[in-house]
């Protein structure tokens, strides 16, 4: 199922106050293989989501080292790439921008950004990873004695009444679980990650139960990020995908996931 930004915003009940575009004080710098390609103290924030959009930085053409971007190519939808170039590898249209920026958006005209999976990006001094955090989203965790309960084929998989909610914007809540509440003999570990820049490297494991596999179903954050300790070593699941009951109720959301 395919989702949009309209479908997203009526379904969480949100006003749609983006894409939008504004200014950052933070200082940002971009990398390739550890080399220096951007330096900037004025980089423009655009706020996006959807299909493969997600929040960036950019950042003026005069703060990026133009001895590092070749074989610019101009698409007819107005759009700008440039391969970057530094220590000896070439990473092929790994920055882009606009010829003409979007007419709501004049102020990045002559700007540029780069994709996050071929570059490091680093807010002051520390790498950022994924997307650019947005200043308007909120990440909370917040212990509760709600009883959560997951069900996978028949079995029960986990069983709670001290989980860890974590609320944040635009998404419905998750149920963060202790190892002791969870069935871990029912999980098999995947070799699938991701990571999300407000918690961190998440490691995914699949359900076996009752002659049945769900594939990557669980996550945990083994090491989340310094802002949210509290994450460290729980165990959450997917609840668009199994059958997990909140104080008897099941919670189905639906969520880009679904």
């Amino acid at each position: 199922m395919t989702w949009t930004r309209q479908d997203l915003a009526t379904r969480m009940g949100v006003p749609l106050d983006w894409p939008a575009v504004e200014p950052t004080n933070r200082w940002i710098r971009v990398r390739l293989d550890g080399e220096l390609i951007a330096d900037t103290r004025r980089a423009q924030l655009l706020i996006d989501y959807g299909p493969n959009v997600l929040p960036t930085y950019f950042v003026p053409l005069e703060d990026v080292r133009s001895d590092r971007l070749a074989a610019r190519n101009a698409a007819a939808d107005g759009t700008v790439t440039w391969s970057v170039r530094a220590a000896g590898r070439t990473a092929d249209r790994a920055a882009y921008g606009f010829a003409t920026p979007p007419a709501e958006f004049p102020e990045l005209a002559d700007h540029v950004s780069f994709r996050w999976d071929a570059v490091e990006w680093y807010e002051e001094d520390e790498r950022a990873f994924m997307h650019a955090r947005d200043p308007h989203k909120r990440v909370d965790v917040l212990r509760s004695s709600r009883h959560v309960h997951v069900e996978v084929a028949g079995v029960t998989v986990a069983d709670s009444h001290r989980p860890s909610l974590v609320f944040e914007t635009l998404l419905p809540p998750r149920y963060y679980l202790p190892r002791e509440d969870v069935r871990t003999d029912l999980l098999v570990p995947s070799d699938t990650t991701s990571i999300c820049p407000y918690k961190g490297v998440a490691s995914y494991w699949s359900v076996h139960a009752n002659g049945v596999v769900v594939p990557d179903i669980v996550w945990s954050y083994r090491d989340p990020i310094p802002e949210n300790p509290r994450l460290r070593d729980l165990f959450c699941f997917f609840n668009e995908r199994v059958d997990v009951t909140v104080n008897g109720q099941l919670d189905r959301p639906w969520t880009p996931w679904t």
